[in-house]
Parts: structure tokens; sequence; C-alpha cells
């Protein structure tokens, strides 16, 4: 095991009865990194240790239960034409452990994919972000209690699945309390039994296009259980899921990158001092198996004061206040998040969902802290993983937005060479709207996308420009040159 590099920037993800970002200067991967090497140490794995395990898995009946999860309409909704389904999915009977999801078809479902999209955290949840405040089918009103459509839906071209998990996410929940001590082994694992399990619900999906997506820490979850999916796919006596191609936003998919990566961008968007970005270049050694000098402990809480209160994950939005109404230069309701909060936690709406059905106690949070604190294990680095994944010669997309601050899209820029694949279409620029929508690389066998104006939640900032990108990943072309 390795002893991890003790990061002493103060990125406490508070608890507060708001949904986990909005009013927080640095989130939940934030503070996983914090309460990880500040309190005690985590299970890093080398990528000699990062081994997919198999057996069978529990596969039940799930007859009559799609028709169960059914939803007819959600309090507020306009009204649609396509369906929607939520409810749970059981992975581990003895142990009482449950995932919910929501699915929202498309228009016409018969000639669309099935795609997968999970937020990161880790213990964050995909509806509450995912779903409704980034590429869902609608949006909360600010009185948290009516929907309207968002017109750039990722179910205008796909069938899209999106789970809470692990347990303890959301409504995901499970009857054994030590279930809530888990990490990127369990995670994966209970992943593909819920997806095994979805499919029996829902046949019609079982031969479907299957792309798995996601942002953040999904970096670790996506790769992770795309590569359960390759291996058990070749166990014949077993579902064979066909996966076609994995996409990751924003993602967190190497530890000594993403820190290096996180203050050069800070210097380059004028947020630290030439002083602090060169004390940190001297002092720090951003590797898993350094130990932190109190000489670079001063410097990075230096960079955390200088940035002042802002919202990390997008570095021009405004904060949520209830003194301020500034608008985003995007558009962006920085509160959206408070909306979603109040709307999921109406006892209408958790009934239309078919959620909480155990009425377990205390409000739906977006994020659950203790998951964060009791994560167990993550390997410091999933490139072997995504190039495995090259290897297998399915599609693989890495995109940021790029003006997030905490992953930035210099974290990933500093990954991509890692691959050790050649370019393919050189660097230009794909267009939105007559402008400049972001810029693309097509290397052999992985692309890389930048949208341009978005933070971390691309869809939410950027939502035609995420669609268009979006798009063009599901038809396995690059997005189109801007004219």
């Amino acid at each position: 095991m390795r002893s991890a590099f003790v990061l002493v920037l103060s990125l406490l993800c508070l608890t507060s009865s708001v949904q986990c970002y909005a009013k927080r200067k640095y989130g939940p991967l934030g503070k996983l990194m914090d309460v990880k090497h500040s309190k005690r140490s985590i299970d890093y794995l080398s990528e000699d240790d990062v081994v997919t395990e198999y057996s069978p898995v529990y596969i039940a009946s799930q007859k009559g239960l799609k028709e169960a999860d059914e939803i007819l309409t959600l309090p507020g909704q306009p009204k649609v034409n396509f369906s929607q389904y939520s409810g749970y999915v059981t992975v581990d009977p003895k142990a009482g452990r449950a995932l919910f999801y929501y699915f929202t078809e498309s228009e016409d479902p018969s000639s669309k994919p099935l795609v997968l999209w999970l937020n990161g955290g880790p213990g964050c949840s995909s509806i509450g972000a995912g779903a409704m405040t980034e590429l869902g089918p609608f949006r909360v009103n600010p009185d948290g209690k009516t929907l309207w459509q968002n017109p750039y839906s990722w179910n205008k071209v796909a069938n899209v699945l999106f789970l809470e998990s692990p347990a303890g996410v959301g409504f995901s929940y499970s009857n054994t309390s030590s279930d809530y001590i888990t990490g990127d082994k369990k995670t994966a694992a209970d992943s593909y039994t819920f997806l095994v399990n979805w499919l029996e619900r829902f046949p019609e999906y079982k031969t479907r296009d299957f792309y798995l997506t996601g942002e953040s820490y999904a970096g670790h979850y996506v790769p992770q259980l795309a590569d359960s999916i390759l291996e058990n796919n070749k166990i014949t006596n077993q579902t064979v899921i066909n996966l076609k191609g994995i996409a990751i936003g924003n993602a967190y998919i190497d530890y000594t990158d993403r820190w290096t990566g996180t203050y050069d961008h800070f210097w380059t968007s004028a947020l630290i001092s030439d002083e602090i970005h060169e004390g940190i270049i001297s002092n720090c050694n951003f590797s898993s198996e350094a130990k932190v000098s109190e000489v670079c402990q001063d410097y990075t809480y230096q960079a955390d004061e200088a940035t002042g209160n802002i919202f990390i994950y997008d570095i021009y939005a405004p904060l949520c206040s209830s003194s301020s109404n500034a608008p985003s230069i995007s558009g962006f309701d920085p509160c959206s998040d408070d909306y979603v909060f109040a709307y999921l936690n109406t006892p209408e709406v958790q009934k239309a969902l078919h959620a909480n059905t155990t009425g377990v106690p205390g409000p739906w949070e977006d994020c659950n802290d203790s998951i964060q604190i009791d994560w167990q294990d993550m390997p410091d680095t999933v490139l072997p993983t995504i190039k495995k994944l090259m290897a297998s010669g399915i599609s693989v997309w890495i995109y940021s937005g790029d003006i997030d601050g905490i992953i930035p899209v210099t974290t990933t820029r500093y990954s991509m060479p890692k691959l050790g694949a050649p370019v393919k279409t050189p660097w230009y620029p794909w267009g939105s709207q007559g402008e400049v929508g972001g810029y693309v690389v097509e290397y052999e066998n992985v692309t890389f996308v930048t949208v341009r104006g978005a933070g971390h939640f691309v869809p939410s900032y950027q939502p035609e420009r995420a669609l268009i990108f979006f798009s063009s990943f599901l038809q396995g072309k690059l997005p189109l040159k801007q004219s």
C-alpha cells in the first residue's frame, strides 16, 4: 500500500440542509482528498494492484417490476411524449442492499441507444445532479414544486438511465450498516449487478447499443464498470452487455496530474499569485508516495486563501446567496440545487418516483458526506484501465469544461500523453451556433474534447454545446469544425 500525499487544502464539504455543491467553495471530491490524506491512510493502489474480480452475480426475477416502476406523471411536470420509470433494484438480498434509478426514454426509444449516467463525489446523486440540473428532461423551477422542460436533454438522442450508487447515495440504501463503508471495487461490483438485473427488468434493451457516461469521480466509476462489463461478457453463461463506448467529463483519473494541473490552472486563471505558484512548484511533490513538507503545506494553504470565496466548479459563476441576484455569465442559476432539494423532499414527488419506500429517516441529500469520509479504496490512477478499454476497441471520449476549478482542463491535458496514443486528427475548434463550442483532438483510440465556457457540470453551464458533442460521441463522429 502506498502512503498518500497529505493534502492540506481546507477542502471541506460542510454538511448543510441544502444541495452539496451550491454553497461550498470546495465540494465532495475536495473533501475526499482532504479527509483521506489528513486523517488516515487510504488504500491507494498501484496500477499493478488493479485487478478486476469476477464471480457469478445475483440475478433475480424482475417479472412485473417494469410496469410497477412506470411514472404516470411527476408533480408539476409539463406534458411530454416519452415514458419515465424509477424504482429500486436489489443487488444483495441478504444485506438488504438496493440501488435507486430513474430512467427516461427517448420519444422514439426503439431507435435510440441506452446510456447510463453516473455522477461522482464519491457519494453524490446522479438524479439530483445529473437528471435534475444537467442532462435530464426536466429542471426544477425556483418554487421547488414545478418543473420546466430542458430543450437540450440527452434523451433527445438516447434512452438515459440515471443510477444513485453506491448504497447510501440519494434514495439508495442498505439494511446492513457496514455496506455504507465502501470504495471503488464494491461500487463497480454493485453497479454491474444493478445493470444485469435492470436489463432483466427491461429486456428490450438487452441487445441495444450501450454507453457509459459520467463526470468527476465517475472518472473512476465509468472505466472500472466498463472493464467489469467487458470481462464479464467473456463468461458465456452471464448477460452480455453490448458496450460500445464511454465518455467521462472533468474526470478524476490521475492523482498526480490532478494536483499539478489544478495549481497550474489557478495560476493561469489569475486565482493565485506568481509567488504562491512558484512556491508550490519548488516545494511540492504531487506524488501519492511523497510526504508533504511544512513549506509545501504553507504554500497550499496560501493558495486556498488566495482564491477567495468562489464557486470552484465554475470559477466565473456567482455564488448562490439570498442577498445576491447576480446573473451567471452562462445563464446558469447557482441556486438550482436548492430547488432540487426542495422538490425531491416533497412527499408527493417521492411517491410518484416510487422512492423512499422503506421510510428511511432524514431528508434526501444530493451528497452523502459519510460515504466520502469512509471511502476505502481507490487506485492512484485509472490510466491503465483506460488504456485497456482503448485496446478493446470501444469508443473512449474524455471531455472537459474549460472553466472548472476542481478538476481543471489542465489536469486532463497532462494525463492524455500518458495514454501513449498518437494524434490521428489534430486539434481544431468545433462549432456551436456559429461560434467556437470548444476544441477537439482525436488520438488513436481516444478522443479529447473541451467545452468552451463550461464548468465542472458541463451540461448545466453549456447545455446546447453538451448535447452537440454528446450526439457526436454516439454517432462515432467528431464534432463539426467551426465555420
